[in-house]
């Protein structure tokens, strides 16, 4: 645990506040004429990924928690623990399904996901990678002749994940997905 100070506020720099562990994802120094100088920042919850803005009186006294970023390969699902080995030590680890949120059904195996790692070793967090490119299973065939825009069919996926896609994907076909929405993004060539 580091003491730090509102004027050590850096972009993802991890603190515990209120008992939680938070990331930093933005902060403005504030100083309103003849008050007291404040900072406004928006915190991104590791556990639940839930943001919220909040103000800390200019130099409080912070809890920093040092994280180290790691790279994990995600390789096989044991029960309901998702196995993962770092890509540099190959020490493996599991990790529970519950920390990953509804993004984990875009997950395959061999794709690589960076670790929030604590100093006693501890994973705090999993961050997928924003897109990921996923080969789709199973579509019913767009109806000839429906030329409605922006009109979408379910599609499952390889991972058994079911994404709403344009009429003009067909199984066979690679798809990008944006992990933080759920959504289809583009088709890969």
């Amino acid at each position: 645990m580091g003491n730090a100070t509102t004027a050590d506020f850096r972009n993802g720099m991890v603190i515990r506040y209120n008992n939680e562990l938070w990331t930093i994802t933005e902060f403005h120094h504030v100083s309103p004429g003849n008050w007291r100088a404040f900072v406004r920042t928006r915190l991104k919850n590791l556990k639940n990924g839930r943001v919220i803005e909040q103000r800390f009186n200019a130099g409080t006294d912070i809890d920093e928690v040092r994280v180290e970023h790691q790279n994990w390969q995600f390789l096989y699902v044991d029960g309901d623990d998702y196995i993962f080995m770092n890509t540099e030590t190959f020490d493996q680890r599991p990790v529970p399904k519950e920390m990953f949120g509804d993004a984990i059904k875009f997950l395959k195996e061999q794709d690589v996901v960076e670790m929030l790692v604590d100093d006693n070793e501890n994973t705090i967090a999993i961050e997928l990678p924003n897109f990921l490119e996923l080969r789709v299973e199973s579509a019913e065939p767009g109806v000839r002749g429906d030329t409605a825009t922006n009109v979408t069919k379910p599609a499952t996926l390889e991972t058994g994940a079911i994404v709403n896609v344009p009429l003009f994907i067909n199984p066979g076909d690679r798809i990008r997905v944006d992990t933080r929405t759920g959504q289809y993004v583009e088709r890969v060539k």
